[in-house]
């Protein structure tokens, strides 16, 4: 029986050095073959989710921004935004606690030109933070990300709020202190019409609503007419439960959160050991 197998790209697919091993490689491009769809399901936007699959052989439909865009066959399946009071709403809680954020949007990514300097004054007001982090991972992190194709910077959010048929799917937002990311999600919840996750201990991820992996998987599945009960889902962290709890297989890595393992079927290899390809081989091809 054909699957659809979900696979997210960060703590994943991807090594701790950001990188797609060749056994990951030929475990999807055998399971294409024997005639099962594999999509990348990433907190990523869809561009940089290319920009990844690109530097491969791999070609896999994706769902980015943790599955509020969802693109197959160059056709974009379904796509869930933000409402701009929402946005506005969000912003200006983020604002007012000094947090940096980047919004994820169909027209790129639009950064903040206070990016850099609140992230500065963080690890400023937390020196053992900046100094657990080499020159290079501090500068990576604090550097103002240049304008680009996908990458725009503003001042205001009425700037960005204005841009014509623009929507947005994500808010991203670094939290370093990890002892304040609760009182700022709580700060939060007040906003009904968004829902709140996190891919790693120093970063929340704020969507609509229905803007979650499940519903991206859900949508793939449709479009490919494949039972819900016959797709696998793969992944590490938070933002993955939503796609984990709807697959009919759910598999957490090896290096994922303890919860996250808790909550799903089965656990594979790490990320560093190739999980994915052990998994296809073992729950998919070998089934």
């Amino acid at each position: 029986m054909r699957k659809l197998i979900a696979i997210d790209l960060d703590g994943t697919l991807l090594s701790s050095k950001l990188e797609i091993s060749k056994e990951n490689i030929k475990a999807i491009q055998t399971a294409q073959n024997q005639g099962h769809v594999v999509m990348i399901c990433s907190g990523r936007a869809p561009e940089d989710i290319r920009g990844v699959i690109e530097n491969t052989s791999l070609e896999c439909p994706v769902a980015g921004s943790n599955g509020t865009v969802v693109v197959a066959d160059g056709k974009t399946l379904s796509e869930i935004s933000l409402n701009k009071q929402d946005v506005a709403s969000v912003a200006n809680t983020l604002d007012e606690k000094k947090y940096p954020f980047k919004l994820y949007t169909s027209h790129g990514i639009f950064v903040p030109t206070t990016w850099s300097a609140r992230l500065t004054q963080t690890f400023e007001q937390n020196q053992a933070l900046a100094d657990s982090l080499s020159p290079e991972e501090y500068k990576r992190m604090t550097e103002q990300p240049a304008e680009t194709d996908s990458i725009k910077i503003f001042n205001q959010l009425e700037e960005v709020l204005k841009v014509d048929d623009l929507t947005i799917q994500k808010f991203f937002v670094p939290t370093i202190e990890i002892e304040k990311k609760d009182d700022l999600i709580a700060s939060l919840k007040k906003y009904e019409g968004i829902s709140i996750t996190t891919s790693g201990p120093h970063n929340i991820e704020i969507m609509a609503i229905n803007g979650h992996k499940g519903n991206g998987l859900k949508t793939m599945a449709e479009y490919y007419n494949i039972p819900i009960e016959s797709t696998v889902a793969i992944g590490d962290n938070f933002n993955d439960v939503p796609m984990l709890e709807i697959a009919g297989l759910s598999v957490a890595m090896g290096n994922a959160d303890p919860t996250v393992k808790e909550l799903s079927d089965v656990v594979t290899l790490t990320n560093d050991e190739h999980g994915v390809a052990h998994a296809i081989e073992k729950f998919v091809l070998n089934s």
